[in-house]
């Protein structure tokens, strides 16, 4: 399994993917870059756990949105209360358990 190394708000992290899917890694951890760096420059020092995790709200929004307009009521509409509490929990604590490990990092 491929390893790289991305750069995102200013720190090194390796990354494994798949077999041929180091490109679309770089442009993904690209994108979190800009939104962390764009917050950066919006909010001044912030802690790096917390710069992070604002820019995956921001770009889960956006996704959100994407999904919203497809039509009707969208993916997200498709889904019933249960279950997109059961998602949101899911990712919420994904989200939390990686700010821990930036935390101690």
């Amino acid at each position: 399994m491929p390893q790289i190394n991305v750069d995102v708000a200013g720190k090194m992290y390796p990354l494994a993917c798949g077999e041929g899917g180091e490109d679309r890694l770089r442009k993904l951890a690209g994108y979190v870059d800009t939104k962390a760096k764009d917050l950066s420059g919006k909010l001044g020092h912030v802690a790096e756990n917390k710069l992070l995790l604002m820019a995956a709200i921001l770009i889960a929004d956006e996704l959100h949105e994407a999904l919203e307009g497809q039509g009707g009521a969208g993916i997200m509409g498709a889904l019933s209360e249960e279950d997109l509490a059961s998602v949101l929990n899911e990712v919420s604590s994904d989200v939390e358990a990686i700010a821990e490990k930036l935390a101690n990092a």
